[in-house]
């Protein structure tokens, strides 16, 4: 059962994401940035595509690679599993924090604001606090080398968008920027 709650969490991040762009372009807001900027990010993609085998596979017993579990226990795969469903709640906490200011990449938006309530109060990058979160949850379920590579990297990764982002909210916002980074952790 926890296995599939894995797979379902990761999927209505992205139905999530999915749909409030598209409601959003249907207000007139381009949210998807996601490549128009940086064209690496593609990159990105297959290496998207193969965490997702891995889940799938392991999740239905497909073929994968041999020899990635590390440590199969019930009792950390519900772990993984209740992190999971914490990583989904507060990931729709901040969707909805974000209110119409969301975007996936970096776009000059000052006409909402810099948010600061909501999961904003709580961590400046709710939404990568909230995918290292499931990340971790889906390695308790399907505990894998390979997936431990992933959250290493995808923390990496993270970090290097964050201090990106967090250097364009400095040109965008300035000071107020920086008064809200004195507030608010960067993370947790």
């Amino acid at each position: 059962m926890q296995v599939y709650f894995g797979i379902i969490t990761i999927v209505l991040f992205i139905v999530l994401v999915l749909v409030r762009t598209r409601n959003l372009k249907k207000q007139g807001i381009e949210a998807m940035e996601f490549g128009r900027k940086d064209k690496k990010d593609f990159f990105i993609l297959p290496f998207a595509l193969f965490y997702f085998y891995i889940l799938i596979a392991n999740a239905f017993h497909l073929p994968t690679i041999k020899g990635q579990a590390l440590f199969p226990s019930e009792a950390v795969s519900w772990m993984g599993a209740l992190t999971c469903f914490i990583a989904l709640v507060f990931f729709l906490w901040t969707m909805i924090s974000f209110s119409k200011s969301f975007r996936v990449g970096l776009v000059e938006n000052t006409e909402q604001g810099l948010i600061t309530t909501g999961a904003f109060a709580v961590s400046r990058n709710p939404i990568y606090v909230s995918f290292a979160i499931m990340l971790i949850g889906q390695f308790l379920i399907f505990p894998s080398w390979i997936l431990l590579i992933y959250i290493v990297v995808a923390t990496l990764r993270f970090h290097t968008q964050v201090l990106k982002e967090e250097n364009f909210l400095q040109e965008q916002y300035g000071e107020a920027f920086n008064a809200y980074c004195k507030k608010v952790r960067r993370y947790f």
